[in-house]
């Protein structure tokens, strides 16, 4: 199984990727990294489809969800019995995040709570929003999301109630990569150190 594992620290994060970009992409890789700097062990990884995209330069969908959630559990498994971790935390990019917050539902190896940067609230071709897996999680859940993200933004998800152990923490005029428009006078170096400063927070408050 590929990993890519960045820092030291007794707190792991298992970071899972979006839909489109594999764990190496230039926002998993700086996020990844910055986030270890802070004296925490950060682990990426490719689900099987992205892996094989990787292997042939062909370009294939996600697979479905018992699929994924199969990996990224196997995955932790196989991550924990290797790094005995006292602490773990799931965190996932917009599609990662999602099936960090399902699978988080029926886990057996104890998690201390999920980070969802870029949750997409809302599927690509329309429809209700994709609140279930937040209202059926028994974890405390943060949810980093840029202001403007199309996938949910402030004006969106302000008007749906979310239970009590989801918090959602807004970045500066940041889109779905929490990239803020050069107008805004915000940078995306800004925007990073936000989100990291979150996970800090949360991370701390979820072991306090």
């Amino acid at each position: 199984m590929n990993l890519i594992v960045n820092g030291e620290g007794d707190t792991l994060v298992l970071f899972a990727h979006g839909a489109g970009a594999a764990m190496d992409s230039d926002f998993m890789q700086e996020f990844a990294e910055t986030l270890a700097s802070k004296n925490y062990k950060v682990v990426r990884f490719n689900f099987a489809y992205m892996q094989a995209n990787k292997g042939d330069g062909k370009k294939r969908p996600p697979e479905r969800m018992p699929r994924l959630l199969a990996h990224f559990e196997n995955t932790l498994k196989q991550v924990v019995e290797e790094h005995q971790p006292k602490r773990v935390f799931l965190m996932g990019k917009s599609m990662g995040g999602r099936v960090a917050a399902i699978l988080s539902k029926t886990l057996e190896i104890p998690v201390q709570g999920i980070i969802c940067v870029g949750y997409p609230f809302i599927p690509i071709k329309g429809g209700n929003p994709r609140l279930e897996p937040l209202e059926e999680s028994l974890h405390p859940i943060c949810i980093i999301q840029g202001e403007r993200d199309r996938f949910g933004n402030t004006q969106q998800v302000t008007e749906w109630s979310l239970p009590d152990n989801v918090a959602i923490k807004w970045v500066n005029d940041g889109d779905h990569s929490l990239q803020p428009r050069k107008m805004s006078g915000y940078t995306w170096e800004q925007n990073l150190a936000q989100a990291i400063d979150y996970c800090e927070q949360f991370i701390g408050e979820s072991h306090a």
